[in-house]
């Protein structure tokens, strides 16, 4: 279920969450969101989708989230949790079939732990992007991003599995993945031609029946992204 086009400011609120379903506020193409989504996808969670217009965001919607921020999940109950890592925790809590995260207290530790050490990653993909864009030589955080990937690829050797939590996929993957997906779009695979553990990951990854559920085409998101840089993001290309 998804409303597809984005809710914009003066839109009319949507109705109440329906008995059975969970509700997520997301944007097409936002790399946060997306993470929530793969979740309700791989757990098989039944939910529907509000685009929001992140630009101009529905006086309704700054209500429910005041930071204005997707993904923001809601419950039929009218309870409300944002922040992706949040959501995603809380998706997997509340529904334990097909649990995502370790049952060990450790286990669960070393996945939020590396999703610090992640956190520090992302924000290289925009850096590099909009430098690109204003014609900066952006070689040098190139290389820093290309140490960042050899950590991971490392992380995969001495762990010797094919995903960063084992022989499965789990959460510490579906919070990755986003970043990776948008990789062609930011021009940065060559980042990889050094990693061949990380790059099977991608590989294997990309086969993922969540992940091909909610990808979007190379076209699609580039369409996106250089409505994004122009500073007139459209959130419903494509439509």
């Amino acid at each position: 279920m998804s409303t597809e086009k984005c809710f914009a400011k003066g839109s009319a609120a949507p109705g109440p969450v329906p008995e059975g379903y969970i509700r997520i506020y997301s944007m097409r193409f936002c790399p946060f969101a997306h993470r929530a989504i793969l979740v309700l996808n791989a757990k098989g969670i039944k939910h529907e989708i509000i685009n929001i217009n992140l630009k101009d965001k529905p006086e309704w919607f700054l209500e429910k989230n005041p930071l204005g921020l997707v993904p923001t999940l809601e419950t039929p109950a009218g309870e409300v949790i944002y922040e992706s890592p949040i959501t995603c925790d809380y998706l997997d809590e509340v529904y334990p079939e097909k649990k995502l995260l370790p049952s060990s207290p450790f286990g669960k530790a070393q996945q939020k732990m590396m999703l610090e050490h992640f956190s520090k990653v992302v924000p290289y993909f925009y850096k590099i992007s909009t430098g690109r864009q204003k014609g900066e030589d952006v070689s040098g955080l190139e290389g820093e991003l290309t140490e960042k990937f050899a950590k991971l690829n490392e992380d995969l050797v001495n762990k010797k599995t094919k995903y960063f939590g084992g022989d499965a996929i789990t959460m510490i993957d579906y919070m990755m993945w986003p970043f990776f997906e948008r990789l062609e779009i930011f021009g940065l695979t060559h980042c990889l031609d050094n990693t061949p553990e990380l790059k099977m990951w991608t590989d294997c990854m990309s086969q993922d029946l969540a992940v091909k559920a909610t990808r979007h085409s190379v076209d699609m998101y580039k369409g996106f992204y250089k409505t994004y840089i122009e500073g007139k993001p459209n959130y419903d290309y494509g439509l």
